[in-house]
């Protein structure tokens, strides 16, 4: 049996500073980018990085969150039906994530992410937008929120990646409102599935903690950039994330094949 590493305060802090900011930038959970670095830089597992980084995500997510609330930029009630999705999605992602075989899933999510980053450079919304709620709409939030759960438990992927350009592209919601409303529905999110990971001991609190502790300083100071970047040059910056982390899944699938 492998011990669990105990990397540095120092380091732990430096990594969840970098997940902070991008999590405030861009309403992400950081995960995406916190958890390969977990597992090549400080070597953990691929399960047990994923489990630290969703439990990372709650202090950032809370306080980013914050952030964009005082600005305005949270529709709460599609948070709250998100929420209510993501809640279960992550609980049944966990419990599915040794028992689904996930390749061709990671191919569609792969082939979602391509049009995403396409589309973003076409696509700009105004930042005057909102979402509009309707009992369709409402039953499609949830929706979303349960398939978003899924796919982090299963692919360890973080849920704003899927949220932020669904609420702007299928929901009409400005790219400020998708973020923090994004921040927000992470939140009960990563306590979900913080619960469903720490059972199966998918976990390593202490680093959780200091990651998330140092996440939290810089995560406002991203939703304060995020007011300033003009919705076409945010929409650009977004896109070249996701076109790291199409190209970052894209190697490791490829080279699981070998």
């Amino acid at each position: 049996m492998t011990s669990t590493p105990r990397p540095s305060i120092l380091v732990l802090s430096l990594l969840g500073a970098t997940t902070g900011l991008l999590s405030g930038l861009f309403g992400i959970g950081g995960g995406v980018v916190l958890v390969p670095m977990l597992v090549m830089i400080l070597g953990f597992q691929q399960r047990l990085a994923a489990g630290t980084s969703v439990a990372a995500i709650l202090p950032a997510a809370v306080v980013g969150g914050i952030g964009y609330a005082v600005q305005g930029n949270v529709d709460w009630l599609a948070a709250l039906l998100l929420a209510a999705g993501i809640i279960f999605g992550a609980q049944l992602g966990s419990f599915l994530l040794s028992r689904v075989p996930t390749g061709f899933l990671r191919w569609m999510f792969m082939a979602f992410l391509l049009g995403v980053v396409i589309s973003l450079w076409f696509v700009v919304p105004q930042r005057d937008a909102s979402i509009d709620i309707t009992v369709l709409s409402g039953i499609l939030l949830v929706f979303t929120g349960l398939v978003t759960g899924v796919l982090s438990g299963l692919l360890g992927v973080g849920g704003g990646v899927v949220v932020v350009p669904i609420l702007m592209f299928f929901f009409g919601s400005s790219d400020l409102v998708a973020k923090g409303t994004s921040l927000i529905m992470l939140i009960p999110g990563s306590l979900s599935g913080t619960i469903g990971n720490a059972r199966r001991r998918n976990v390593d609190l202490r680093a959780a903690a200091i990651l998330g502790i140092a996440a939290s300083v810089l995560s406002p100071l991203g939703a304060v950039i995020a007011t300033h970047i003009p919705p076409f040059w945010s929409n650009a910056a977004f896109s070249v994330l996701l076109a790291f982390i199409l190209g970052q899944m894209l190697f490791k699938t490829l080279r699981k094949k070998k």
